[in-house]
């Protein structure tokens, strides 16, 4: 997936996050929705989101793509042809690089502090993934609504009625403490794909009682999933994966702790200013 991924960020302009990367390459290569629903072992991350992921390392490596902190990746070079590269070329220049580097500089130490810190990111995400999907339904449900609360949700109340079209709870979104609007919002603690036949039936179940969803899940979404959600003319539902979840309850620090590691530097010009 090297080039289809140069190529879908010369598509996006230049630039892309990882999710706009991720919906360009299953485009271009017109990946099957049985495929894309492959996961990686116990992650919530499926085997094409593992294969891309160390699609754009290898890249980064080889110097064609960098990334801001921000999480948006980008070419180096706008002026780069794909018929001038070779897939196997830059797996094999990495691969000999890595294994070239006896004595380590600077530039491989803070590469292998950021191999350490993805390897660290892949661990506490497989652990709070694995946390995620041992909860009750309704400490699942609990804390989606506890989730929409920090994030600036207010009346948000669990209602978990069944025989309710699968609504599990209501809330009012406020924008900018001005404009709000209702939502119904669904959770899935779900190992595999949400469909596009679940998003209809969730919809189904909005009709008449709000015009915004939103949709929860531990999963993945297909991607006519994700075009039903969006879809002309319907009512929109806004989706949440396994990923963005994840990514999320690490920002709010709900249920994870993360520790700030002091960073010390020795500023040799001072003294000699003395």
């Amino acid at each position: 997936m090297l080039l289809p991924t140069i190529q879908a960020l010369q598509i996006l302009g230049g630039s892309g996050t990882t999710e706009e990367i991720y919906n360009k390459v299953v485009e271009l290569l017109n990946i099957p929705d049985e495929v894309l629903e492959i996961s990686h072992g116990s992650t919530s991350q499926s085997a094409v989101e593992y294969r891309l992921g160390w699609s754009r390392t290898y890249l980064k490596k080889y110097g064609l793509l960098q990334n801001s902190v921000r999480g948006v990746w980008s070419l180096v070079s706008t002026s780069t042809h794909l018929d001038d590269l070779d897939a196997k070329e830059i797996v094999k220049a990495v691969r000999d690089a890595d294994k070239n580097k006896a004595v380590p500089s600077d530039m491989q130490l803070d590469e292998a502090v950021e191999s350490l810190e993805t390897l660290e990111e892949l661990t506490w995400h497989r652990q709070l993934h694995k946390t995620l999907l041992s909860l009750e339904p309704s400490a699942f449900e609990r804390l989606a609504q506890r989730l929409l609360r920090e994030s600036g949700f207010i009346q948000v109340q669990v209602t978990g009625k069944s025989g309710d079209g699968g609504i599990d709870g209501v809330g009012i979104a406020r924008i900018n403490g001005f404009l709000s609007f209702h939502i119904l919002f669904q959770c899935k603690r779900y190992q595999g794909s949400v469909t596009s036949g679940q998003i209809r039936d969730f919809r189904g179940a909005m009709q008449g009682r709000t015009d915004k969803g939103l949709f929860i899940t531990t999963g993945t979404f297909t991607r006519d999933a994700i075009r039903e959600a969006t879809r002309d003319g319907a009512p929109p539902i806004d989706l949440i994966d396994g990923e963005q979840l994840v990514q999320r309850l690490k920002e709010l620090g709900l249920g994870v702790k993360i520790t700030i590691v002091e960073s010390v530097e020795v500023d040799t010009d001072w003294f000699t200013n003395i």
